[in-house]
Protein backbone atom coordinates (compact mmCIF):
# COMPACT_ATOMS: atom_id res chain seq x y z
CA UNK A 1 0.00 0.00 0.00
CA UNK A 2 3.16 2.50 0.55
CA UNK A 3 4.28 1.75 -2.98
CA UNK A 4 1.07 2.35 -4.20
CA UNK A 5 0.41 6.23 -2.31
CA UNK A 6 3.55 7.02 -3.59
CA UNK A 7 2.68 6.18 -6.88
CA UNK A 8 -0.01 7.69 -6.88
CA UNK A 9 1.60 11.40 -6.17
CA UNK A 10 4.56 10.96 -7.87
CA UNK A 11 2.69 10.29 -11.00
CA UNK A 12 0.47 13.07 -10.03
CA UNK A 13 3.58 15.12 -10.33
CA UNK A 14 4.45 14.42 -14.08
CA UNK A 15 7.33 12.14 -12.47
CA UNK A 16 7.68 9.21 -14.47
CA UNK A 17 7.02 5.95 -12.32
CA UNK A 18 7.44 2.11 -12.48
CA UNK A 19 5.92 -0.06 -9.78
CA UNK A 20 8.16 -3.97 -9.16
CA UNK A 21 6.21 -6.33 -7.12
CA UNK A 22 7.23 -9.39 -6.12
CA UNK A 23 4.15 -11.24 -6.42
CA UNK A 24 1.75 -12.18 -8.94
CA UNK A 25 -0.91 -9.39 -7.07
CA UNK A 26 -0.78 -5.88 -5.66
CA UNK A 27 -1.76 -5.52 -2.39
CA UNK A 28 1.03 -6.56 -0.20
CA UNK A 29 -0.23 -7.62 2.94
CA UNK A 30 -3.56 -6.66 2.16
CA UNK A 31 -5.46 -10.52 0.41
CA UNK A 32 -9.17 -10.30 -0.16
CA UNK A 33 -10.62 -13.48 -1.57
CA UNK A 34 -13.86 -13.18 -2.86
CA UNK A 35 -16.12 -15.69 -1.68
CA UNK A 36 -19.04 -16.47 -4.19
CA UNK A 37 -20.65 -18.48 -1.80
CA UNK A 38 -21.95 -16.34 0.42
CA UNK A 39 -21.13 -13.12 -1.91
CA UNK A 40 -18.22 -11.78 1.15
CA UNK A 41 -15.16 -10.73 0.68
CA UNK A 42 -12.64 -13.02 2.92
CA UNK A 43 -9.74 -11.31 4.07
CA UNK A 44 -6.34 -13.18 4.90
CA UNK A 45 -4.26 -10.05 5.55
CA UNK A 46 -5.44 -6.64 6.66
CA UNK A 47 -9.79 -6.39 7.49
CA UNK A 48 -10.78 -3.66 9.88
CA UNK A 49 -10.26 -0.23 9.29
CA UNK A 50 -9.05 1.65 12.65
CA UNK A 51 -11.52 4.43 13.38
CA UNK A 52 -11.70 7.02 10.70
CA UNK A 53 -8.49 7.45 8.95
CA UNK A 54 -8.77 10.13 5.87
CA UNK A 55 -6.21 8.36 4.08
CA UNK A 56 -8.47 5.31 4.14
CA UNK A 57 -12.02 7.16 4.48
CA UNK A 58 -11.41 9.92 1.43
CA UNK A 59 -10.50 7.39 -1.17
CA UNK A 60 -13.49 4.92 -0.26
CA UNK A 61 -15.81 8.03 -0.38
CA UNK A 62 -14.68 8.60 -3.41
CA UNK A 63 -14.97 5.66 -4.65
CA UNK A 64 -18.51 5.51 -3.59
CA UNK A 65 -17.56 2.14 -1.30
CA UNK A 66 -19.93 1.69 1.71
CA UNK A 67 -18.88 1.50 5.30
CA UNK A 68 -20.02 -0.37 8.00
CA UNK A 69 -19.05 0.07 11.88
CA UNK A 70 -18.19 -3.43 13.67
CA UNK A 71 -20.91 -4.03 15.65
CA UNK A 72 -22.38 -6.92 18.16
CA UNK A 73 -21.57 -8.60 21.74
CA UNK A 74 -18.29 -8.68 22.99
CA UNK A 75 -18.21 -12.34 24.89
CA UNK A 76 -15.11 -13.62 27.06
CA UNK A 77 -14.73 -17.70 28.20
CA UNK A 78 -13.43 -17.93 31.22
CA UNK A 79 -13.70 -20.99 33.82
CA UNK A 80 -15.43 -22.68 30.95
CA UNK A 81 -18.36 -20.64 30.56
CA UNK A 82 -19.31 -17.86 28.13
CA UNK A 83 -19.99 -14.50 29.50
CA UNK A 84 -20.54 -10.70 28.94
CA UNK A 85 -16.80 -9.20 28.65
CA UNK A 86 -17.01 -6.67 31.46
CA UNK A 87 -12.74 -6.24 32.21
CA UNK A 88 -11.94 -3.45 29.60
CA UNK A 89 -12.46 -0.50 31.51
CA UNK A 90 -10.08 -2.10 34.14
CA UNK A 91 -7.52 -3.03 31.28
CA UNK A 92 -8.08 0.43 30.09
CA UNK A 93 -6.92 1.97 33.26
CA UNK A 94 -4.24 -0.02 33.07
CA UNK A 95 -3.00 0.63 29.68
CA UNK A 96 -3.80 4.60 30.67
CA UNK A 97 -1.02 4.14 33.30
CA UNK A 98 1.60 3.93 30.38
CA UNK A 99 3.90 7.10 29.66
CA UNK A 100 6.38 8.36 27.53
CA UNK A 101 8.13 10.65 29.98
CA UNK A 102 9.39 7.42 31.68
CA UNK A 103 12.11 5.78 30.42
CA UNK A 104 11.33 3.06 28.02
CA UNK A 105 10.66 -0.53 29.07
CA UNK A 106 8.88 -3.48 27.47
CA UNK A 107 5.11 -3.90 28.53
CA UNK A 108 6.33 -6.63 30.65
CA UNK A 109 8.42 -4.50 32.79
CA UNK A 110 5.55 -1.81 32.80
CA UNK A 111 2.91 -4.26 34.12
CA UNK A 112 5.43 -5.70 36.74
CA UNK A 113 5.69 -2.59 38.39
CA UNK A 114 2.41 -0.10 37.40
CA UNK A 115 -0.48 -1.71 39.18
CA UNK A 116 0.37 -3.47 42.36
CA UNK A 117 -3.68 -3.30 42.70
CA UNK A 118 -4.94 -4.48 39.17
CA UNK A 119 -6.66 -7.64 39.36
CA UNK A 120 -4.41 -10.62 37.75
CA UNK A 121 -7.78 -11.19 35.47
CA UNK A 122 -6.91 -7.67 34.21
CA UNK A 123 -3.37 -7.81 34.18
CA UNK A 124 -4.07 -10.64 31.79
CA UNK A 125 -6.02 -9.40 29.66
CA UNK A 126 -3.70 -5.91 29.56
CA UNK A 127 -1.13 -8.74 28.03
CA UNK A 128 -3.63 -10.32 25.55
CA UNK A 129 -4.09 -7.51 24.36
CA UNK A 130 -0.62 -6.31 23.45
CA UNK A 131 0.01 -9.45 22.19
CA UNK A 132 -3.24 -9.92 19.83
CA UNK A 133 -4.34 -6.22 18.71
CA UNK A 134 -0.40 -5.58 18.43
CA UNK A 135 0.80 -9.26 17.67
CA UNK A 136 3.73 -8.51 20.02
CA UNK A 137 6.18 -9.77 22.12
CA UNK A 138 5.42 -8.08 25.90
CA UNK A 139 9.11 -9.11 26.78
CA UNK A 140 9.88 -6.80 23.89
CA UNK A 141 7.34 -4.24 22.58
CA UNK A 142 8.54 -0.76 24.12
CA UNK A 143 5.91 1.23 26.14
CA UNK A 144 7.00 4.87 24.24
CA UNK A 145 6.06 3.05 20.79
CA UNK A 146 2.27 1.90 22.33
CA UNK A 147 1.55 5.26 23.91
CA UNK A 148 2.24 7.10 20.43
CA UNK A 149 0.02 4.24 18.94
CA UNK A 150 -2.32 5.18 21.65
CA UNK A 151 -2.45 8.83 20.84
CA UNK A 152 -2.84 8.40 16.90
CA UNK A 153 -5.84 6.52 17.59
CA UNK A 154 -7.20 9.53 19.95
CA UNK A 155 -6.70 11.40 17.17
CA UNK A 156 -8.98 9.12 14.50
CA UNK A 157 -11.74 7.36 16.79
CA UNK A 158 -9.26 4.39 16.47
CA UNK A 159 -11.44 2.46 19.43
CA UNK A 160 -13.83 2.19 16.61
CA UNK A 161 -13.34 -0.38 14.03
CA UNK A 162 -14.94 -0.02 10.57
CA UNK A 163 -14.95 -2.47 6.95
CA UNK A 164 -15.28 -1.93 3.27
CA UNK A 165 -18.60 -3.32 1.78
CA UNK A 166 -15.93 -5.01 -0.25
CA UNK A 167 -13.34 -5.76 2.18
CA UNK A 168 -9.45 -3.98 1.03
CA UNK A 169 -10.22 -4.45 -2.77
CA UNK A 170 -12.04 -1.77 -3.14
CA UNK A 171 -8.90 0.15 -1.81
CA UNK A 172 -6.79 -1.80 -4.07
CA UNK A 173 -9.04 -1.43 -7.08
CA UNK A 174 -9.22 2.42 -6.39
CA UNK A 175 -5.32 2.53 -6.28
CA UNK A 176 -5.13 0.97 -9.30
CA UNK A 177 -7.14 2.61 -11.55
CA UNK A 178 -6.12 5.93 -10.38
CA UNK A 179 -2.18 4.90 -11.56
CA UNK A 180 -3.43 3.30 -14.97
CA UNK A 181 -5.12 6.63 -15.75
CA UNK A 182 -1.14 7.88 -15.13
CA UNK A 183 0.42 5.07 -17.17
CA UNK A 184 2.47 4.11 -14.36
CA UNK A 185 4.11 0.70 -15.29
CA UNK A 186 3.12 -2.00 -12.63
CA UNK A 187 5.18 -5.12 -13.21
CA UNK A 188 4.24 -8.19 -10.71
CA UNK A 189 6.08 -11.42 -10.75
CA UNK A 190 9.62 -9.11 -10.10
CA UNK A 191 11.47 -9.67 -6.92
CA UNK A 192 14.22 -7.02 -6.58
CA UNK A 193 17.63 -8.80 -4.82
CA UNK A 194 20.06 -5.96 -4.95
CA UNK A 195 20.27 -2.38 -5.03
CA UNK A 196 23.40 -0.88 -6.15
CA UNK A 197 23.39 2.77 -5.52
CA UNK A 198 25.31 5.63 -5.16
CA UNK A 199 24.10 9.19 -5.13
CA UNK A 200 21.31 10.17 -7.59
CA UNK A 201 21.39 6.55 -9.30
CA UNK A 202 20.54 3.47 -8.96
CA UNK A 203 20.56 0.05 -10.28
CA UNK A 204 17.98 -2.41 -8.85
CA UNK A 205 18.75 -5.53 -9.99
CA UNK A 206 15.52 -8.10 -9.91
CA UNK A 207 14.01 -11.35 -11.43
CA UNK A 208 10.85 -10.69 -12.88
CA UNK A 209 9.06 -13.87 -14.47
CA UNK A 210 12.18 -15.54 -14.12
CA UNK A 211 14.41 -13.56 -16.41
CA UNK A 212 17.11 -11.23 -14.82
CA UNK A 213 16.27 -7.67 -15.47
CA UNK A 214 18.04 -4.18 -14.36
CA UNK A 215 16.43 -1.24 -14.25
CA UNK A 216 17.95 2.36 -13.43
CA UNK A 217 16.60 5.10 -11.84
CA UNK A 218 17.89 8.77 -10.05
CA UNK A 219 15.57 7.70 -7.01
CA UNK A 220 14.03 4.55 -5.59
CA UNK A 221 11.40 3.99 -2.91
CA UNK A 222 11.70 0.93 -0.82
CA UNK A 223 8.95 -0.13 0.86
CA UNK A 224 9.17 -3.98 1.29
CA UNK A 225 8.22 -4.92 4.74
CA UNK A 226 11.08 -4.40 7.30
CA UNK A 227 11.14 -8.32 7.79
CA UNK A 228 12.91 -8.15 4.32
CA UNK A 229 15.11 -5.91 5.71
CA UNK A 230 16.17 -7.78 8.42
CA UNK A 231 17.26 -11.03 6.10
CA UNK A 232 20.47 -11.83 5.25
CA UNK A 233 21.57 -11.72 1.34
CA UNK A 234 20.82 -14.56 -0.29
CA UNK A 235 17.94 -15.65 1.87
CA UNK A 236 14.65 -15.88 -0.12
CA UNK A 237 13.08 -12.23 -0.26
CA UNK A 238 16.08 -10.69 0.72
CA UNK A 239 17.58 -7.35 -0.78
CA UNK A 240 21.47 -6.53 -1.32
CA UNK A 241 22.49 -3.10 -0.87
CA UNK A 242 25.63 -1.91 -2.49
CA UNK A 243 27.06 -0.22 -0.73
CA UNK A 244 25.53 -1.11 2.66
CA UNK A 245 22.92 0.92 4.17
CA UNK A 246 24.43 3.82 6.91
CA UNK A 247 24.54 2.30 10.35
CA UNK A 248 21.40 4.41 11.51
CA UNK A 249 19.93 2.85 9.32
CA UNK A 250 20.75 -1.01 10.06
CA UNK A 251 20.08 -0.04 13.82
CA UNK A 252 16.90 1.34 13.14
CA UNK A 253 16.37 -2.06 11.23
CA UNK A 254 16.82 -3.82 14.28
CA UNK A 255 14.73 -1.89 16.93
CA UNK A 256 12.05 -3.27 14.69
CA UNK A 257 10.09 -6.61 14.75
CA UNK A 258 7.55 -8.61 12.71
CA UNK A 259 4.97 -9.54 15.09
CA UNK A 260 3.35 -12.91 14.38
CA UNK A 261 -0.27 -14.03 13.18
CA UNK A 262 -1.87 -17.08 11.83
CA UNK A 263 -5.50 -16.23 11.18
CA UNK A 264 -8.04 -18.69 9.92
CA UNK A 265 -11.30 -17.70 8.07
CA UNK A 266 -14.00 -20.77 8.61
CA UNK A 267 -17.28 -20.70 6.06
CA UNK A 268 -19.99 -22.75 7.59
CA UNK A 269 -23.02 -23.92 5.79
CA UNK A 270 -25.27 -21.77 8.60
CA UNK A 271 -24.79 -19.52 11.78
CA UNK A 272 -24.47 -22.25 14.31
CA UNK A 273 -23.86 -19.95 16.90
CA UNK A 274 -27.12 -18.04 16.64
CA UNK A 275 -28.49 -21.01 18.21
CA UNK A 276 -26.35 -21.23 21.36
CA UNK A 277 -27.25 -19.96 24.54
CA UNK A 278 -23.99 -19.31 27.01
CA UNK A 279 -26.58 -19.39 29.67
CA UNK A 280 -29.06 -21.82 30.32
CA UNK A 281 -31.61 -19.43 32.50
CA UNK A 282 -31.43 -16.99 29.97
CA UNK A 283 -33.28 -17.09 26.14
CA UNK A 284 -30.20 -14.63 24.92
CA UNK A 285 -27.91 -16.47 22.40
CA UNK A 286 -24.65 -15.45 20.29
CA UNK A 287 -27.02 -14.24 17.05
CA UNK A 288 -25.51 -10.98 17.98
CA UNK A 289 -21.77 -12.00 18.79
CA UNK A 290 -19.22 -9.84 17.22
CA UNK A 291 -16.07 -10.91 19.04
CA UNK A 292 -14.69 -14.19 21.23
CA UNK A 293 -12.10 -13.41 23.64
CA UNK A 294 -10.38 -16.08 25.41
CA UNK A 295 -7.05 -17.41 27.14
CA UNK A 296 -6.83 -20.39 24.70
CA UNK A 297 -3.68 -21.17 23.40
CA UNK A 298 -4.27 -21.94 19.97
CA UNK A 299 -6.85 -19.35 18.85
CA UNK A 300 -7.81 -16.85 21.74
CA UNK A 301 -9.48 -14.49 19.79
CA UNK A 302 -12.67 -14.94 17.27
CA UNK A 303 -14.81 -12.96 15.97
CA UNK A 304 -17.58 -12.72 13.51
CA UNK A 305 -18.69 -10.61 10.37
CA UNK A 306 -21.12 -8.28 12.33
CA UNK A 307 -23.67 -6.47 11.71
CA UNK A 308 -23.47 -8.62 8.38
CA UNK A 309 -24.89 -11.99 8.88
CA UNK A 310 -22.64 -13.91 6.88
CA UNK A 311 -21.66 -17.70 8.28
CA UNK A 312 -18.20 -16.99 8.58
CA UNK A 313 -16.28 -16.87 12.14
CA UNK A 314 -12.37 -15.73 11.97
CA UNK A 315 -9.97 -17.13 14.39
CA UNK A 316 -6.77 -15.04 15.08
CA UNK A 317 -3.97 -16.54 16.61
CA UNK A 318 -1.41 -13.54 16.86
CA UNK A 319 2.11 -14.56 18.78
CA UNK A 320 3.28 -17.43 20.32
CA UNK A 321 -0.19 -18.84 19.28
CA UNK A 322 1.36 -18.17 15.41
CA UNK A 323 4.39 -19.60 16.79
CA UNK A 324 2.89 -23.07 17.53
CA UNK A 325 1.20 -23.15 13.60
CA UNK A 326 3.56 -21.52 11.28
CA UNK A 327 5.05 -24.12 9.52
CA UNK A 328 2.38 -26.54 9.86
CA UNK A 329 0.31 -27.35 6.44
CA UNK A 330 -3.48 -26.08 6.16
CA UNK A 331 -5.23 -29.17 7.45
CA UNK A 332 -3.59 -29.36 10.68
CA UNK A 333 -3.89 -25.49 10.98
CA UNK A 334 -7.60 -25.27 10.33
CA UNK A 335 -8.41 -28.74 12.60
CA UNK A 336 -6.43 -26.60 15.58
CA UNK A 337 -9.48 -23.99 15.23
CA UNK A 338 -12.26 -26.03 15.16
CA UNK A 339 -11.04 -28.06 18.51
CA UNK A 340 -10.70 -24.54 20.01
CA UNK A 341 -13.85 -23.05 18.70
CA UNK A 342 -15.94 -26.46 19.68
CA UNK A 343 -14.36 -26.01 23.54
CA UNK A 344 -15.33 -22.36 23.61
CA UNK A 345 -18.94 -22.70 22.07
CA UNK A 346 -19.28 -25.97 24.04
CA UNK A 347 -20.44 -27.80 20.40
CA UNK A 348 -18.80 -30.78 19.35
CA UNK A 349 -15.71 -31.15 17.28
CA UNK A 350 -17.55 -33.52 14.45
CA UNK A 351 -20.84 -31.11 14.35
CA UNK A 352 -18.16 -28.84 13.35
CA UNK A 353 -16.26 -30.92 10.92
CA UNK A 354 -19.85 -31.72 9.16
CA UNK A 355 -21.04 -27.57 8.71
CA UNK A 356 -17.82 -26.64 7.83
CA UNK A 357 -17.64 -25.96 3.66
CA UNK A 358 -14.64 -24.06 3.11
CA UNK A 359 -11.56 -22.67 5.26
CA UNK A 360 -9.02 -19.96 4.07
CA UNK A 361 -5.81 -19.29 5.91
CA UNK A 362 -2.48 -17.51 4.85
CA UNK A 363 1.03 -18.10 6.85
CA UNK A 364 2.60 -14.83 6.85
CA UNK A 365 5.55 -15.86 8.61
CA UNK A 366 6.38 -18.17 6.34
CA UNK A 367 5.97 -16.01 3.11
CA UNK A 368 9.12 -14.80 1.38
CA UNK A 369 8.19 -11.67 0.51
CA UNK A 370 6.39 -11.03 4.25
CA UNK A 371 8.32 -12.69 7.03
CA UNK A 372 5.73 -11.89 9.44
CA UNK A 373 2.31 -10.19 9.52
CA UNK A 374 2.96 -6.12 10.53
CA UNK A 375 5.96 -4.66 13.02
CA UNK A 376 5.57 -3.16 16.43
CA UNK A 377 9.25 -1.25 18.09
CA UNK A 378 11.09 -2.46 20.40
CA UNK A 379 12.09 -1.08 23.85
CA UNK A 380 14.27 1.22 23.58
CA UNK A 381 13.86 2.36 19.80
CA UNK A 382 10.91 4.49 19.74
CA UNK A 383 12.84 6.59 17.65
CA UNK A 384 13.15 3.41 14.86
CA UNK A 385 10.35 4.10 12.85
CA UNK A 386 11.36 7.86 11.93
CA UNK A 387 14.77 6.74 11.57
CA UNK A 388 14.16 3.88 9.24
CA UNK A 389 11.99 6.46 7.10
CA UNK A 390 14.70 8.97 6.21
CA UNK A 391 15.74 9.16 3.02
CA UNK A 392 19.47 8.65 2.49
CA UNK A 393 21.68 10.66 -0.24
CA UNK A 394 18.15 11.62 -1.65
CA UNK A 395 18.37 8.64 -4.08
CA UNK A 396 17.28 5.85 -1.35
CA UNK A 397 13.53 6.61 0.39
CA UNK A 398 11.49 4.64 2.61
CA UNK A 399 8.26 3.80 3.08
CA UNK A 400 5.84 1.56 4.85
CA UNK A 401 3.78 0.89 7.75
CA UNK A 402 7.06 0.30 10.23
CA UNK A 403 8.26 3.27 9.20
CA UNK A 404 5.43 5.44 11.31
CA UNK A 405 6.11 5.38 14.38
CA UNK A 406 2.00 6.62 15.21
CA UNK A 407 0.42 4.40 12.88
CA UNK A 408 2.32 1.16 12.51
CA UNK A 409 0.98 -2.27 11.92
CA UNK A 410 -2.05 -0.09 9.93
CA UNK A 411 -3.01 0.21 6.35
CA UNK A 412 -3.66 3.90 6.66
CA UNK A 413 -0.13 4.13 8.18
CA UNK A 414 1.01 2.72 5.44
CA UNK A 415 -0.52 4.91 2.95
CA UNK A 416 0.52 7.75 4.85
CA UNK A 417 3.91 6.55 5.02
CA UNK A 418 4.25 6.09 0.77
CA UNK A 419 2.58 10.00 1.01
CA UNK A 420 5.40 11.13 2.81
CA UNK A 421 8.39 9.71 1.02
CA UNK A 422 6.55 10.97 -2.57
CA UNK A 423 6.50 14.49 -0.70
CA UNK A 424 10.23 13.97 0.26
CA UNK A 425 10.96 13.14 -3.18
CA UNK A 426 8.97 16.25 -5.22
CA UNK A 427 9.74 18.73 -2.09
CA UNK A 428 13.88 18.63 -3.04
CA UNK A 429 12.75 18.72 -7.02
CA UNK A 430 11.63 22.48 -6.83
Amino acid sequence: MAGLAAARVLSAAGLSVRLLEARDRIGGRIFTLNDAEPDAPIELGAEFIHGRPPEIWHLLSEGGIPITEVEGDNWCFKKGRLSACDIFSEVDKILEKMSADQPDESFSSFLRRCCPHASEEAKQHALSYVTGFNAADPERVGVHWLVKGMLAEEKIDGKRAFRASTGYAGLLAIFRAQLERANVDIQTNCAVHKIAWSPGKVDIHAACSNESVTLRAERTVITVPVGLLQMHPGESGSIEFQPRLPVAKARAIAGIEMGKVIRVVLRFRERFWERISPQESSDKTLRSMSFLFSQDEWYPTWWTTMPAHFPLITGWAPFRSAERLSGHNHDFIVARSLQTLSTLLRTSNRQLAQLLEAAYLHDWQTDPFSRGAYSYVRAGASDAPEVLGRPVENTLFFAGEATDGGQGGTVHGAIASGYRAAAEITDKMR
